[in-house]
C-alpha cells in the first residue's frame, strides 16, 4: 500500500515533493531564536532534550542525538494528503526516477542533506571525521558548507565570528598539550586558532578533518549524510563539554589515545596559511534574466553544491537544473511548480508548511516554473544539490 501511495504522489506532483518541517533539538548551547518557530515551542520535546536549534532539509538520515531521540529524528517526511511518508522511503521505492542514475549507482541513496543551524552563542571548536575514521564507527565522513542568509539573520548573536583550523605556526604537540588537560580546567583551545568575521550573503567550505567553531549567525549548511564529530573545546561560552564529546565517535579501544584523537585532524588543511583563499566562498553567478538572478553559494568541492535563486516581484520564470535538489523558501510567496508556496512568519512545532520541496532529476531538467505574484517582495529560494550538478563551479 505504501509503495502505491508513493508512486501516486510522485506522479500527481509531477516530480515535485512537498516536505514537512523537521526541527531538531540539541543538548548543548543556546538557541538563536531565528528558525521562525513559535517562542513557546523551543522546548517542545522537553528540557532534557535541550532547545530546538536546527531545522533539517531533504534528509534521509537520522541525527546523532543520544538514546532519548526518536528513531526517526532528523528524517524528512513527504506531505501525501494522508499519513506522511519519509523521503527515505520515496528514494528507496523510486530510486533513479527520483534522484537520477548517477547518484543511485554511486551511493544507492540521496547522499546529502542541508539544515539551518541557529545558535545564539558560538559553537564549540570541533572536527568532523574524515571517511576512514568515520568508517571505524559505522558512519560516513562529513564535509559541509556554510552560507549566511540575510533574510534569517535579524541579529548576530553573541559572537559573529567563526574559527577555522589552527594558526600556521601551531604544532601538533601544542594541541596535544591542551587536550591532556581536557578534564582539569579550561584549555582555551581557540587561542591556537584563527577567527574570521562572518559576512552575510557569503559562505565557506569546511572539509572533513578541519577543526572549526561556527559563529552565532543562523547558517544554511549543505552537508554529506553524516552527523559525527569530535569536540576539542572543553569549555564554550561558559558551558562545560564532557570528555565524551571529544571521543564519542572513536572506537572504544581508542577513547584514551590522544594520538588517535589527533589523527582525526587533517593537519595540513588545518594549518593552511591561505585558509581563506582556499575555503571562502563568495557567491558566483549562475544565471540571470529580467525576471530572476541565480547564484552559486556552495561550490568547488567534491561533495555538495547550493544555489540562491531570486525571482523578482511580478515575474514568472522557469528554471532548469541538471540534477535533483531540495530547496527552502526564505522570502516571498507564490507558485513553485504546481504548489502554492510561501515563506512562513512563524511555525508551531509539528505544523506543516509550504516552504520546502524536493525536485526529481527529470523534473529539474525539464524546468520548474516559479510565479511571484507580489508587487513588492521577491521570492528567494535556497537550493541544495549533491555532487552531480555539471554546472557547479570547481
Amino acid at each position: 500500500m505504501k509503495k502505491v501511495k508513493i508512486r501516486n504522489v510522485f506522479e500527481e506532483s509531477a516530480g515535485v515533493l512537498q516536505l514537512i518541517p523537521v526541527f531538531v533539538p540539541r543538548r548543548f548551547s543556546k538557541p538563536g531564536h531565528r528558525l521562525k518557530l513559535h517562542p513557546n515551542d523551543y522546548y517542545a520535546l522537553g528540557t532534557k532534550r535541550g532547545a530546538i536549534k536546527e531545522r533539517w532539509f531533504s534528509s534521509v538520515i537520522t541525527c546523532m542525538n543520544g538514546p532519548d531521540a526518536a528513531p526517526d529524528e532528523g528524517l524528512s517526511y513527504v506531505e501525501t494528503g494522508s499519513d506522511p511518508i519519509t523521503l527515505r522511503d520515496f528514494v528507496e521505492e523510486l530510486g533513479s526516477e527520483l534522484i537520477g542514475d548517477e547518484l543511485m549507482s554511486k551511493y544507492g541513496t540521496w547522499p546529502m542533506y542541508s539544515k539551518f543551524f541557529d545558535y545564539g552563542e558560538p559553537l564549540f571548536h570541533h572536527v568532523h571525521l574524515g571517511f576512514d575514521a568515520a568508517a571505524k564507527v559505522g558512519s560516513l565522513g562529513k564535509p559541509e558548507a556554510y552560507y549566511y542568509p540575510p533574510q534569517l539573520n535579524n541579529h548576530s548573536g553573541t559572537f559573529p565570528h567563526t574559527y577555522f583550523g589552527f594558526d600556521p605556526d601551531v604544532t601538533k604537540e601544542m594541541v596535544k598539550e591542551r587536550l591532556a588537560d581536557y578534564e582539569n580546567g579550561d584549555i582555551r583551545i581557540t587561542e591556537l586558532s584563527r577567527a574570521y568575521r562572518i559576512e552575510l550573503g557569503t559562505g565557506w567550505y569546511t572539509p572533513p578533518g578541519v577543526i572549526h567553531a561556527p559563529g552565532s549567525y543562523l547558517t544554511y549548511e549543505p552537508q554529506w549524510n553524516s552527523d559525527v564529530n569530535s569536540v576539542f573545546e572543553n569549555v564554550t561560552a561558559g558551558e562545560v563539554n564532557p570528555y565524551d564529546f571529544l571521543v564519542e565517535n572513536c572506537p572504544d579501544e581508542s577513547k584514551l589515545d590522544m594520538d588517535y584523537v589527533m589523527g582525526l585532524l587533517d593537519w595540513d588543511k588545518n594549518v593552511d596559511p591561505h585558509y581563506k583563499k582556499t575555503n571562502f566562498r563568495p557567491p558566483l553567478p549562475a544565471s540571470e534574466s529580467d525576471s530572476h538572478v541565480e547564484k552559486w553559494i556552495s561550490y568547488a568541492n567534491p561533495y555538495i553544491g547550493a544555489k540562491e535563486l531570486t525571482v523578482y516581484p511580478g515575474c514568472t520564470v522557469t528554471i532548469k537544473d541538471e540534477a535533483a535538489y531540495g530547496c527552502i523558501f526564505v522570502q516571498g510567496y507564490g507558485k513553485f511548480g504546481g504548489y502554492d508556496a510561501e515563506t512562513p512568519v512563524m511555525l508551531r512545532y509539528g505544523q506543516k508548511s509550504a516552504d520546502e520541496f524536493f525536485v526529481a532529476e527529470k523534473t529539474a531538467r525539464e524546468g520548474v516554473t516559479i510565479v511571484n505574484p507580489s508587487k513588492y517582495d521577491p521570492i528567494v529560494i535556497l537550493k541544495h544539490f549533491a555532487n552531480n550538478h555539471p554546472d557547479m563551479p570547481m
